[in-house]
């Protein structure tokens, strides 16, 4: 008889990892969704994690009598079906907490007691100290190496003839002078845009489409919207984005958390007011 268990994660983020503005979106639109708050983002975060706890209950049902699986694979419907909620409930919870084999296995036979009615080892609800501290030491440690490199990329192109840092840690490189006019920050304009990584990966690029982005400054990234008011129409600059300022620290589809951004924009008009 299985006994009802309720799993209840409840995260907060460690303050280096948290916003203090939304993210835009993915690209080509680099449209910002509606702000996510610390207390949203962390929810978030903790839903998704209990969200892998709990395909992991559903899955070990399947595999509590028969703990490996056999060498042919999944055979019938069901099989299948829960050895892809495995696969699935491993993805996600790889990309949110690198685990170690012995962390797995432990995390295995907590579903396994829990299914087969054994005494556990700790309860669910007293475990949330550690679980928030495991989940912050994690988390820091995994993104470290991104920050340092892109700290050390800023670092290095603050130095260059011309620059302007700006308090937000926006590092703005102007590349060619414009004529025209300046956007306010109320302002819909058309510009062309090349955005890489710090390793020269581009991720999208308006050039490469041929097709330039309309957009809000009010509805984009805050390095968007803060670089791109620096510009007169005509202006070419480089913009060099902290997380902080751009994608913040969850992934934004082919783009790193805590990823460094390169931004080559072209400000071509100043769109007349709707």
């Amino acid at each position: 008889m299985l006994r009802p268990t309720q799993i209840r994660v409840n995260l907060t983020i460690d303050p280096r990892f948290e916003r203090k503005e939304p993210p835009g979106g993915i690209m080509p639109s680099l449209t910002r969704r509606p702000a996510l708050s610390g207390l949203a983002l962390v929810r978030s975060i903790a839903s998704s994690f209990a969200a892998a706890l709990l395909f992991a209950f559903v899955a070990a049902i399947a595999v509590q009598a028969t703990p490996a699986l056999a060498a042919d694979g999944p055979q019938t419907d069901d099989e299948k079906a829960f050895y892809a909620i495995g696969a699935g409930t491993a993805r996600q919870l790889k990309s949110l907490l690198p685990l170690s084999d012995r962390e797995l296995d432990m995390y295995l036979q907590g579903a396994r007691d829990t299914v087969a009615g054994n005494a556990l080892a700790l309860e669910p609800e007293s475990a949330q100290p550690l679980i928030k501290s495991m989940v912050e030491r994690k988390q820091a440690a995994a993104l470290a190496p991104a920050i340092a490199a892109g700290e050390a990329f800023v670092a290095e192109k603050a130095k260059t003839p011309g620059a302007t840092v700006s308090e937000s840690g926006l590092v703005y490189i102007e590349t060619q002078a414009g004529t025209g006019a300046t956007p306010r920050a109320s302002d819909r304009v058309r510009a062309h845009y090349h955005g890489t990584m710090i390793d020269g990966t581009v991720f999208d690029s308006s050039v490469e489409r041929n097709q330039p982005f309309d957009f809000s400054l009010s509805g984009v990234i805050a390095c968007w919207t803060e670089g791109i008011a620096m510009m007169k129409v005509g202006a070419k600059a480089t913009l060099i984005c902290p997380p902080k300022i751009a994608y913040g620290f969850q992934r934004k589809g082919s783009i790193p958390p805590a990823s460094t951004l390169i931004f080559d924009v072209e400000l071509l008009e100043v769109l007349p007011g709707k």
